[in-house]
């Protein structure tokens, strides 16, 4: 896949393509990984432009056998993901009382209805909220995201005993974990 021409057709700060509903003939892979920490790493040398790193997030999508695939009108090349292909990087409340999210290639979310947080487990066997964002693709918080939020946090108790850890965002429950009944947070 020539990336080059890409670059000069689509604006990495503009609108996402529809992605979705593109199905080229032509499928082939590609040696490019996102490793869990949110680095794009191409044959094994890390992407060092963000501006490339950002159009490429924007043509890529989870297939429905979990595949993730950089996709073009002409082309489908498969990729690895070690973990989820995007990390939350930053959050702010506004003042409605809604968290809004920025993942680590640009996007912005609002923390909703539409983008609830979900207990997933990392491929290192920790619990961590992700994220849905688009095309099937979600975002891990970050580590500094993840006590920011925290220290916004409530407890709530769950049915058989225990609690849960996490916050109202626009009007919608988000959980950011469990507590067993010994823990303390």
């Amino acid at each position: 896949m020539n990336l080059d021409p890409l670059l000069a057709q689509l604006d990495p700060e503009g609108e996402i393509p529809p992605v979705d509903r593109w199905h080229p003939e032509q499928v082939g892979e590609m040696d490019l990984v996102i490793v869990a920490d949110g680095r794009w790493l191409h044959e094994g040398t890390p992407i060092a432009r963000p501006r490339l790193v950002r159009l490429l997030s924007t043509i890529l999508r989870r297939e429905d056998d979990g595949r993730h695939a950089l996709v073009t009108p002409a082309e489908k090349q498969f990729i690895r993901v070690e973990d989820r292909p995007f990390v939350v990087v930053d959050a702010d409340p506004d003042a409605q009382g809604t968290w809004w999210l920025i993942t680590n290639v640009g996007d912005r979310l609002a923390l909703g209805e539409d983008h609830r947080l979900s207990l997933s487990e990392t491929p290192a066997g920790e619990t961590v909220p992700e994220v849905p964002v688009r095309f099937g693709l979600a975002a891990r918080l970050g580590r500094n995201v993840y006590y920011r939020l925290v220290e916004a946090a409530e407890h709530r108790p769950l049915q058989g005993g225990g609690e849960e850890l996490g916050l109202v965002s626009a009007g919608v429950w988000q959980p950011l974990g469990r507590l067993d009944s010994g823990d303390t947070a």
